[in-house]
């Protein structure tokens, strides 16, 4: 009966410090949201959908940073799913010698610090002594050149691409895994039909890799809804580039919890809704 426990005793401690330090202050979050909880006054109020109201007024910043944050997980969803499949399809079938060294080089921006890329590219996208810049006007293209990092209509895509290169090698090592776990019998036979290459991806390879796909979009969604430090460290939310979490961040700096953390709660249910609502409608598709 003791060998029987131990179980039992390691989930129930696991458990419970999941309640404590993850549960309780979610629990804890949601219910000041919808108070005046700030760092001006001593007594908390009640103040219902108040928070929520003003979130949603159009004459506040938190409309504009919902609009950039859909706008740059539409994006690098879109994106980071393309270049990984087409990189995974290349890496696992064209390209045969040095196929690992090439896998690593692409996965390795995933593992960098997002300090380390952000103040990198920083340095590349400067519009006056950049990387980028200077390599345009080098090669005779000066007419190229941007400001990268302070156009507010061009900030958020510089933004976007940093962000898709160095996410790119995660999603392809995912999709690589899906690829491989394919057996080969099922390219040998549509080949024996007479099967072209494309014919054979997307009877073959697209419906049996579905249920990854499914997967990698959810990550690629739920990642970019709640992006925080590449904006941040790129751009600081400035210049047409706020997102909801940079707003999340500049409210509670400046001792505004409640509203703070009504955003908070409002796009942690969003993403939720949005996950199980991405499963469901990918579900169909699903191989067995």
């Amino acid at each position: 009966m003791k060998h029987r426990a131990y179980p039992t005793w390691f989930a129930g401690g696991a458990l419970l410090l999941y309640g404590v330090f993850v549960l309780l202050p979610s629990l804890l979050g949601f219910g000041f949201a919808f108070t005046d909880w700030n760092a001006y006054a001593k007594t908390i109020h009640w103040v219902g959908l108040d928070n929520f109201a003003t979130i949603l007024d159009p004459s506040n910043d938190y409309l504009s940073a919902i609009q950039h944050t859909v706008l740059f997980t539409l994006a690098t969803t879109v994106l980071k799913t393309a270049f990984a499949l087409a990189l995974a399809i290349l890496l696992t079938s064209g390209v045969k010698r040095l196929a690992y060294l090439y896998r690593g080089l692409v996965y390795l921006p995933a593992v960098l610090p997002v300090l380390v890329v952000g103040i990198v590219f920083r340095s590349i996208l400067d519009p006056s002594s950049g990387l980028l810049n200077s390599t345009l006007q080098f090669v005779g293209l000066g007419a190229l050149t941007q400001h990268w990092l302070t156009d507010v209509g061009l900030t958020i895509w510089a933004v976007i691409g940093v962000d898709t290169w160095r996410g790119v090698g995660y999603i392809m090592v995912i999709l690589i895994a899906g690829l491989l776990a394919i057996p080969r019998e099922y390219y040998e036979a549509a080949s024996i039909d007479g099967a072209s290459g494309l014919q054979a991806f997307r009877h073959v390879t697209l419906p049996l890799l579905w249920p990854v796909l499914a997967v990698t979009t959810v990550l690629n969604l739920l990642y970019g809804l709640r992006v925080f430090d590449m904006v941040f460290v790129l751009t600081n939310g400035q210049y047409g580039t706020s997102t909801v979490y940079t707003i999340v961040f500049d409210n509670f700096s400046r001792g505004l919890y409640g509203v703070a953390t009504a955003l908070s709660t409002l796009f942690f249910i969003v993403m939720v809704v949005l996950s199980f609502g991405v499963i469901r409608a990918m579900r169909p598709r699903e191989v067995a």
